[in-house]
């Protein structure tokens, strides 16, 4: 869906009525003309309704959108995988085997994008405003309704959960594109022709978002019935203090960070490494939940389904399979090695005959191990305590209280989870940050897309990846940015295309 399209493209919310949190339970409620028509709609009429357009919000970002099948949702919906597989082949951590390499993905994996041939980022735009769009639906649907029944404690948990989405999908697309509109409404006559607003301002806004969220939302799992599929005032924190180290206010986001970290009671790190990605996962601060009645996907997540091999013994066609620079970053003995790869003797590479190829197997189902209709065993994770750690030992090793012994010490919690040793506490800065990079990028391979967006923010993505051999000629730094797809180009006069396209 463009960003022009959004006046008229109805938006199919899942109904869950009679569900409670089943995702998979599929009655549509259409919302439809935005503006006049949300002010009497009853969707909005009640506590019911009202959180059930927004379940219908968390599904579409999981399981795709207007019913459609869930299990290709990783190939059109941001948040449900496609941004760890592109990001992932974008930065040294993936790379496209036979069985799905082809010019579309290839322009990704070389960093060779030009405007005609980035066909696959323009899904990640897109997703992203069609879920701003829902959620800003949900905003103003809320605000404009009269309804006695949609009680006020209600009105503002939506609300927030809606803000809390739009500064997420704000968080991806900043990141992926630079400068992008920001669509606050979703009035046609003010979003039409919007221009790019600069990143700092996108992350004004996502910052403003958080912090009404985090004021508003629970804080505890209660809306999602003991789950955590529902995001609460630790996503929004997590979130925010992400935000604030990506911007470089190190102090907040200490302070954002270790206030999730010091919520023992509610949030720590799985001991179990295997666990970590689990329904039950005492470490999982955000989950989205996906069907389990796709016949395809049945209970497996969307990465599961697109990472896993076609056989269990080690054998069998991988999509995608780990790069070399990857696998050397593990240091011995590594548990995430054991605990979060697989590999097959399938052979992506032909030049080396005979060699296995690993493949992230973080989520545990897939195409020959899922079951239709049964319960997962696994949710798709968004966010989780282990990021806190990290964001806090960067942020002061760059000036937060505690300074390189707290970045010490935090950096070891991670490493003591993965059975690594402790570091040496007489460790210079240069060594700290080269520590947190390598440690950010073990433990959040393929997930998410954090590695491409660490090297881009910490100015090391030219000289990390234009040595890599597929990567030659590098081609400029501009790549670092896809695209400003072009329909939108050609339909908004006012948006500008990034330069070195």
């Amino acid at each position: 869906m463009k960003l022009q399209g959004l006046k008229t493209k109805a938006i199919c919310l899942f109904c869950l009525l009679s569900c409670g949190m089943d995702m998979a339970c599929k009655k549509l409620i259409e919302i439809g003309e935005p503006i006049n028509t949300l002010t009497t709609s009853e969707i909005f009429s009640t506590d019911a309704t009202a959180t059930s357009a927004m379940y219908g919000v968390y599904s579409s970002m999981i399981n795709g959108f207007d019913g459609g099948l869930a299990s290709i949702a990783n190939q059109n919906v941001f948040s449900a995988g496609l941004t760890t597989r592109l990001a992932a082949v974008s930065a040294d951590e993936l790379f496209s085997s036979s069985y799905v390499s082809n010019i579309s993905s290839d322009v990704y994996r070389t960093n060779k994008l030009t405007v005609l041939t980035a066909t696959i980022s323009p899904t990640i735009w897109s997703s992203a405003y069609s879920i701003i769009y829902k959620a800003n639906s949900v905003i103003e649907g809320i605000e404009a309704s009269k309804s006695a029944s949609l009680h006020d404690h209600v009105r503002k948990e939506l609300t927030a959960e809606a803000r809390f989405i739009r500064a997420f999908c704000y968080f991806y697309l900043t990141n992926f594109f630079g400068d992008v509109p920001m669509a606050l409404t979703v009035d046609f006559n003010k979003t039409a022709n919007l221009p790019r607003m600069p990143r700092d301002q996108v992350y004004r806004q996502i910052v403003t978002d958080l912090k009404a969220a985090q004021a508003v939302l629970a804080a505890d799992d209660s809306q999602g019935k003991g789950e955590r599929v529902i995001p609460n005032k630790w996503a929004a924190t997590l979130l925010l203090a992400r935000v604030y180290l990506y911007t470089g206010d190190y102090n907040n986001a200490h302070a954002e960070a270790s206030s999730i970290i010091n919520n023992h009671v509610a949030y720590r790190l799985e001991a179990d490494l295997s666990q970590v990605f689990s329904t039950g996962s005492r470490e999982a601060v955000w989950q989205l939940k996906q069907t389990e009645e796709d016949a395809q996907l049945k209970n497996a997540t969307p990465e599961g389904l697109i990472f896993s091999a076609g056989d269990l013994n080690h054998h069998g066609y991988v999509q995608y399979g780990l790069t070399s620079q990857l696998l050397s970053a593990f240091e011995p003995n590594d548990r995430r090695w054991t605990a979060w790869l697989d590999s097959t003797d399938y052979v992506i590479d032909s030049s080396k005959p005979g060699a296995f190829t690993y493949f992230p197997h973080k989520y545990i189902l897939g195409t020959q191990n899922a079951s239709l209709g049964q319960p997962a065993p696994q949710y798709y994770m968004v966010l989780r305590l282990a990021e806190a750690y990290l964001i806090r030992a960067e942020s002061a090793l760059n000036g937060a209280p505690g300074g390189l012994s707290t970045a010490i010490t935090d950096l070891n919690v991670i490493r003591s989870r993965a059975g690594l040793p402790d570091l040496d506490p007489d460790l210079e800065q240069l060594q700290i940050r080269k520590a947190i990079a390598r440690e950010r990028q073990v433990e959040f391979f393929a997930e998410w897309g954090h590695r491409w967006f660490d090297l881009k923010r910490t100015g090391q993505a030219s000289a990390v990846l234009s040595v890599i051999p597929a990567k030659q000629p590098w081609l400029g730094d501009n790549q670092l940015l896809y695209p400003i797809p072009r329909p939108e180009i050609i339909a908004d006069h006012f948006l500008t295309q990034n330069a070195g396209y």
